[in-house]
């Protein structure tokens, strides 16, 4: 992708200011790390609170008296399970073979609104599954996550510091029109907050202001990781259904129909090929996406789609595709460049969500 091609968040300026590292990241320019570094930035959302500018992620407004129903039909999770100002995890699927199209979160702002947030590249196509407005441009999200994200919040904002964990309210924070929403992708409680563009810097500084350290990808991969959340394109994507990422949970069967409902269910009846696990690898060496997994015999069993240092345990651990016969507690060979690391096959998370 050109330079010319690339977008920008809204918080950009601010990110340069603190000297930020920044990256390529789904179409737009992130950043990657803070001159704190990406293991200080790990630590500070673990033990205090860290802010992340998320503003990559989509947004798709979807409204009208036809909006539940459109959505009720399309995605995998049942929304009736829900109500107006809360939030659902769910899928769009591939109607061919089930494969994830894109994992959302969908936040129902009031009775004929919401706001559906895929990933930051698959934006266009949730819209042309889904239609709705794209008002991506229009806004930045900010993320404050960690033990103490809800003190940060409250000093500026006392009513958007306590909005429970999946649950959506429009609330005026410094002067802005904002929806906050109780969710985020680290592990920790915490929040996100959805502020239009012009506003975005000030609700930034006031949350640097009150104690928040600023993260970036880098962490928030490792955070990610380290509560084995998964990431589009890694554990989620073309080729990988729900069943086999172990999100049975995101599918309501008992609905009459939504996009991929044949394929998954023909899946479900002959069995997946393949489940996807935690490996915990002792060391500093990672064994990143694409590693090949042996089992104890030498023979393939699997491939990495995740795998990093966890600065919370102190060595590696990784997830990935497993064939089925395989089961916690086995040991395997990682072949890294010619090396191979041990590993044992664990349950996840591999640190446990707050």
């Amino acid at each position: 992708m050109s330079q010319s091609d690339m977008r920008f968040s809204p918080l950009d300026a601010e990110h340069r200011l603190l000297h930020a590292k920044m990256t390529p990241f789904g179409g737009w320019d992130m950043p990657l790390a803070y001159p704190s570094g990406t293991l200080a930035e790990h630590a500070a959302c673990r033990t205090e609170a860290a802010i992340f500018d998320v503003s990559h992620l989509g947004t798709v407004r979807v409204e009208g008296p036809d909006a539940f129903d459109l959505l009720q039909r399309t995605l995998t999770n049942d929304l009736s399970k829900i109500a107006p100002g809360r939030a659902q995890y769910t899928h769009l699927l591939n109607p061919d073979d089930a494969s994830v199209v894109d994992d959302i979160i969908v936040w129902w702002i009031s009775e004929n609104v919401f706001d559906v947030m895929p990933n930051a590249s698959n934006t266009d196509g949730v819209v042309s599954a889904i239609g709705g407005t794209d008002t991506t441009s229009t806004r930045a999200v900010i993320a404050v996550q960690g033990p103490t994200a809800r003190a940060v919040v409250g000093a500026i904002s006392v009513d958007a510091s306590q909005v429970p964990r999946f649950h959506v309210r429009e609330i005026e924070v410094c002067g802005f029109p904002c929806v906050v929403a109780g969710t985020g992708y680290t592990g920790e409680d915490g929040i996100e907050i959805a502020v239009p563009a012009d506003g975005a810097a000030t609700i930034w500084k006031a949350l640097l202001a009150a104690g928040a350290t600023p993260a970036g990808l880098g962490a928030r991969d490792t955070l990610r990781l380290e509560a084995a959340l998964p990431l589009h394109g890694h554990e989620l994507g073309e080729g990988i259904t729900p069943l086999q990422a172990k999100l049975n949970w995101v599918v309501a069967w008992n609905k009459p129909s939504f996009i991929g409902k044949s394929a998954l269910e023909s899946e479900r009846s002959r069995g997946v090929s393949r489940t996807l696990y935690g490996i915990s690898i002792d060391g500093r060496r990672p064994a990143r996406d694409g590693t090949v997994v042996r089992n104890e015999n030498g023979a393939d069993v699997g491939v990495v789609t995740s795998g990093n240092f966890s600065p919370t345990l102190g060595h590696c651990i990784a997830l990935a595709f497993l064939k089925p016969e395989i089961k916690v507690g086995d040991s395997v060979q990682l072949d890294v460049r010619g090396t191979i690391l041990p590993g044992v096959v664990c349950s996840t998370p591999f640190v446990e969500k707050k």
